[in-house]
């Protein structure tokens, strides 16, 4: 394939012809990773240097809600792993190989164990930021999986870092490159920081409208307590199940579970559920989520619970079952022999209906958010693509 005038063919690609390739050993003061103090998790403190692992490292961003840390006297032997401001994090071992952050100053001055390695640059001639965003990208995700032995992921030494090789534009243009992304960053996170708001005062409003603590307007009178099974039915969805080989991305009725995942994948459209709404309820973890469009299930685990008389609103049911405590025993077929006979108490159904409509709405506004900050992540992606491979010039 010809080159378009002002670029050239490279070991990492086709780049502008006024950029370098270089290893990262050459650009770098320091390729390290720490040890975990001996004694491990006893030795942590409630403050102190902060302890930087792997969990702590993610795609781009500290994650420091379970941050350890060490005293004094374990820091001073760790002294040659001491963490400064502009470091930058790689994940070296385990199913988290390859996700890098740049360290702030929150972390600095702590250390970290040795399933992090710390890289430093030389500010002279590499930007720290613009080489994170590259050991993000696809071009270095590609050579951090060239190094793992049969595409498993287990680990990456020193030497295999100092070798991989980065596009190198003008440090001008580096601190560009990296402003630019940081600002879509800072988005990104701003967007995060509006979706955990609104979820919080979801859940207290909740807390409200559901135990009746607060009423919406037009609203009066006692709530009558029944239990799960007077109200609900449920179906096994042995009619249902889906098949492996039915998998295929290229279909459109989706795979549910009820755990964390929820979709699974896509099947065809031969044999689904189509009697919506409907609460799909898993007996092994209790979770469960509204549906409203045509569905297949993956595990014979999962109830599909209806109204009984439709006397009820599901999507009420559904909400105020968000915030019961299901106990699990010692088996795995739980809703028939217990969760049936859990008692809830219940307004009328127009009351059901009002308060329903409420959450219904703050989802949907959260929907929103969380389709906005997915789209901001993929403009990121195509960003990156484009100057991190300089096919778009910012100076």
């Amino acid at each position: 394939m010809e080159v378009r005038p002002g670029y050239k063919r490279t070991e990492v690609g086709v780049i502008p012809e006024d950029w370098d390739v270089d290893y990262i050993g050459e650009k770098t003061t320091k390729v390290g990773s720490g040890i975990t103090p001996t004694g491990g998790r006893k030795v942590y403190k409630r403050e102190g240097h902060p302890f930087l692992r792997s969990q702590n490292v993610g795609w781009g961003n500290l994650f420091l809600d379970d941050i350890a840390f060490i005293d004094d006297s374990t820091h001073e032997t760790f002294r040659a792993t001491e963490i400064e401001t502009d470091d930058v994090f790689l994940n070296i071992t385990g199913a988290s190989i390859g996700r890098s952050a740049v360290a702030d100053e929150r972390v600095t001055g702590g250390n970290v164990n040795q399933h992090v390695c710390i890289i430093r640059t030389n500010r002279d001639q590499l930007h720290p930021r613009f080489l994170n965003l590259f050991l993000l990208s696809s071009a270095g995700q590609r050579q951090i999986d060239s190094f793992q032995a049969g595409g498993n992921r287990q680990g990456l030494n020193f030497g295999q870092i100092r070798s991989i090789q980065i596009p190198l534009p003008s440090l001008p243009e580096q601190r560009a490159i990296a402003a630019v992304l940081s600002d879509v960053d800072a988005l990104i996170a701003a967007l995060d920081r509006l979706i955990a708001k609104k979820r919080a005062i979801k859940q207290g409003v909740m807390q409200q409208l559901l135990t009746g603590k607060t009423r919406l307007p037009g609203f009066s009178g006692a709530w009558e307590v029944r239990t799960l099974g007077e109200i609900l039915d449920y179906e096994q969805p042995v009619k249902y199940l889906v098949q492996d080989t039915e998998y295929n991305d290229n279909n459109r009725i989706p795979v549910l579970t009820a755990g964390k995942t929820f979709i699974l994948g896509y099947t065809n459209e031969q044999g689904i559920y189509e009697n919506l709404p409907v609460i799909i309820f898993d007996d092994f973890t209790t979770a469960s989520r509204y549906v409203d469009f045509p569905f297949k299930v993956k595990s014979s685990a999962i109830k599909l619970l209806k109204t009984k008389n439709g006397d009820a609103d599901l999507r009420f049911l559904f909400e105020k079952m968000q915030t019961l405590k299901f106990a699990i025993g010692d088996h795995k077929r739980y809703y028939i022999s217990e969760y049936q006979h859990i008692e809830i108490d219940l307004p009328s159904p127009e009351e059901q209906r009002a308060i329903a409509a409420v959450l219904s709405d703050m989802d949907a506004e959260i929907a929103a958010l969380e389709a906005r900050r997915d789209k901001t992540r993929a403009l990121k992606q195509g960003m990156m693509q484009e100057l991190l491979t300089g096919r778009t010039r910012l100076v």
